[in-house]
């Protein structure tokens, strides 16, 4: 297990260093963290360093460059960009346009997409379809706005997808019912570099997708992998060529299997979520063109998500169910997809719509009232280790795990989390 766990860590591009948290899955693009020590216990009165106060509404997972960490949120109608430092205090907020605000409820904030960093420069979207590129320093180096330049959005729910970045460029997948694409942007001054048409046929909300592509290095060079409208493709980085594809995944062509969770990657498998929380299908990368009969390696619908993208560690991959088995932890064997174990956290009116960080050999997985919960990775069966809840505040965002620390974001606040705080 230790060399799949060594092969993993090459296989997903990381352009962070070690202690860095550049986008929503962090520096591996699933879910999984550098380094050790991590807290396990904390409360109001335990462990906690330091928490900072949020304005405005804002559900997206924060990043981390450096010493630096990058939120957004909506001020006063304005998008806006808050970069705080290690020592909680805030260093910088800019505005990016005029805040669109999300739906259902608590969790459509207008602002739900993480930034993604590469220790230069942060990149910011909103659901307005303001993109945006800053300075590490809070400088503002150029911005555009994709539903001006390429149509308004018709997603029914808000937006969801995170920019991701490759060597030279910060892409954006626009996955919704009328045209949709993937496109690539200069990091320097975002002219465009490419934009492939990704318009595969799935009926009425199938066609809408509010994951977030992962970039893999393979020898040949870097590919975006994305999840959405009842397929998987895999493009080239440097010009946005679709490389291969798989489909099926919604055989029988229901109207409204739109997906949120996105796929996870690991070991040259790809883990696809879908069909609203009932199938998960792992997809060994490679080939060309139409491989839906060729390189399917298994498919379950005992587990899945909805909401929550698995994380993969060590040859395994974690599953939080948000469907009536709200709560429901599922470990994977990543290559088999075999149950190693399954368990079931206390049940609670509150659901969970974060996705699961591995650290450490430590799970931890966060329910929308603010209480994590931190479980073995490791071990051969299900085992809570903690319960932790510092105060019942909404909490959508994921858990982010750098250097030892914790860092919770929640609808009101930032914690940082660590040992003898």
């Amino acid at each position: 297990m230790k060399s799949l766990l060594v092969f993993s860590l090459m296989c997903v591009s990381s352009l962070s260093i070690a202690g860095d948290w550049p986008n929503w899955r962090g520096p591996h693009g699933n879910g999984t963290a550098d380094g050790a020590g991590y807290p396990t216990e904390w409360s109001a009165d335990k462990n906690v360093v330091w928490k900072y106060e949020l304005l405005g509404r804002g559900a997206s997972t924060p990043t981390v460059a450096g010493d630096a960490i990058f939120l957004t949120t909506t001020i006063n109608g304005q998008n806006t960009i808050i970069a705080l430092g290690m020592d909680g205090t805030e260093r910088w907020s800019k505005t990016l346009g005029a805040a669109v605000e999300g739906k259902p409820g608590k969790d459509g904030t207008g602002a739900n997409p993480s930034t993604a960093t590469d220790g230069t420069s942060v990149f910011a979207y909103f659901k307005s379809g303001d993109l945006g590129c800053f300075s590490v320093s809070g400088e503002l180096k150029w911005q555009k706005n994709l539903q001006a330049e390429y149509g308004e959005d018709t997603l029914w729910w808000d937006l969801g997808t995170s920019p991701v970045l490759t060597k030279d460029a910060v892409v954006i997948a626009c996955m919704q019912t009328g045209p949709s694409y993937v496109a690539a942007f200069s990091k320097s001054d975002g002219a465009v570099l490419w934009k492939q048409d990704r318009d595969l046929g799935a009926p009425e909300e199938a066609a809408q997708s509010y994951a977030t592509p992962v970039v893999v290095d393979e020898a040949g060079g870097q590919v975006i992998v994305v999840l959405g409208a009842d397929h998987v493709t895999a493009h080239d980085a440097a010009s946005g060529k679709e490389i291969w594809r798989v489909g099926g995944l919604n055989p029988t062509n229901h109207k409204y299997f739109r997906s949120i969770a996105s796929a996870a990657i690991s070991d040259g498998m790809v883990i696809a979520p879908y069909a609203r929380g009932t199938s998960l299908t792992a997809i060994r990368m490679g080939g060309q063109g139409d491989v839906t009969s060729s390189h399917i390696s298994w498919f379950n619908q005992g587990t899945s998500a909805d909401v929550p993208t698995p994380a993969i560690f060590n040859g395994r991959v974690f599953n939080c169910r948000n469907d009536e088995a709200r709560g429901m932890i599922d470990c994977l064997e990543l290559l088999t997809g075999k149950t190693i174990w399954s368990g079931q956290l206390p049940k609670n009116r509150s659901d969970y719509r974060s996705s699961p960080t591995v650290a450490d050999g430590k799970l931890y997985v966060a329910r929308q009232d603010g209480t994590v919960f931190v479980l073995d990775a490791m071990g051969s069966e299900f085992k809570v280790l903690a319960q932790n809840t510092i105060a019942e505040e909404h909490t959508v965002a994921s858990p982010v795990c750098v250097d030892g620390r914790i860092i919770l974001r929640t609808d009101t606040h930032v914690y940082l989390i660590g040992n003898n705080g």
